[in-house]
């Protein structure tokens, strides 16, 4: 288990990093296309990056709870799954997160907030009622795992250096906002050749990105799966739980597209095409892994 988590650590830090790099060689690439220095579009890149994030940072949680119609869990409304927290808390060593439910009948949770002071889990009523002791300790020490690593602040990251290079390919494409109009530029031919790997760049570096962000969430998940695991020394619950996801199969009501990648199985698992560009790895190969922990 600590093997795999140090393995997911460190490709998961690599995988930001190409994402960050992406952002800033987007704009270098883009302003020179319009006759600029480059440095104008790198400036750009990066102030889009600093905006999106600021507001993800503060307010994120606030976002990804409300779209999910989750509803605080006060201690008196269910102590068992209170306690259940607690409990796990105590031996992970961290702040009990506020709790809530979502009313929905599909087996899902999923942890938010930027530091776990400010942490939030929520859990659907499907898997509280649906799901054993074991196996719903599993999944809650899998959200705990998120907020513990600081799986949550980290794919928040990911998810907006993912849309501002959407935002710049957008930019370049729909354009000309920063074109450069001087005729001696526009003759050019290193102009000319910016031009084209600017259109090529524009067009691919979305779907690059989007590749990066589904490969830094799987990694996520197979850590969370370990840490959690590590967690409760019980993998098997976890694997149990995984198992009755994959057989029930039921997509949520009320998840996001934008928010899919924070939940402990993909959210629109039952509907067509779900599992193309999937944020979670197959489950039958986390059930895989987690019993080869055992």
């Amino acid at each position: 288990m600590y093997s795999q988590i140090d393995s997911n650590k460190q490709k998961s830090v690599l995988l930001l990093i190409l994402a960050a790099v992406l952002v800033i060689a987007l704009g270098y690439v883009f302003d020179r296309a319009y006759g600029g220095d480059g440095y104008s579009g790198i400036f750009l890149g990066i102030m889009i990056s600093l905006i999106t994030t600021s507001v993800s940072y503060f307010q994120g949680d606030k976002i990804a709870l409300m779209t999910s119609g989750a509803k605080p869990l006060e201690k008196n409304d269910n102590p068992y799954v209170y306690r259940m927290v607690e409990n796990l808390c105590i031996t992970a060593g961290t702040p009990v997160p506020r709790i809530y439910i979502m009313e929905d009948s599909a087996i899902n949770a999923f942890a938010t907030g930027r530091k776990p002071e400010l942490a939030s889990i929520a859990i659907t009523r499907g898997a509280i009622e649906k799901l054993e002791n074991e196996e719903l300790e599993g999944v809650i020490a899998h959200e705990l795992s998120h907020i513990k690593n600081y799986d949550i602040r980290f794919m928040m990251l990911v998810a907006v250096l993912v849309g501002a290079v959407s935002i710049m390919a957008n930019i370049f494409l729909r354009g000309g906002m920063f074109r450069r109009r001087s005729s001696d530029r526009e003759g050019s031919d290193g102009m000319a050749i910016f031009a084209i790997v600017g259109i090529v760049l524009a067009i691919l570096s979305p779907i690059i990105a989007q590749l990066i962000k589904l490969a830094v969430s799987r990694k996520r998940e197979y850590l969370a799966d370990a840490s959690g695991s590590l967690l409760t020394r019980y993998p098997e619950g976890l694997a149990r739980a995984l198992e009755k996801i994959a057989a029930e199969n039921t997509p949520m009501k009320n998840a996001s597209p934008a928010t899919s990648h924070m939940y402990i199985s993909n959210p629109f698992s039952g509907k067509a095409l779900a599992g193309l560009f999937s944020t979670h790895p197959p489950i039958e190969d986390r059930i895989k892994k987690l019993r080869e922990m055992a």
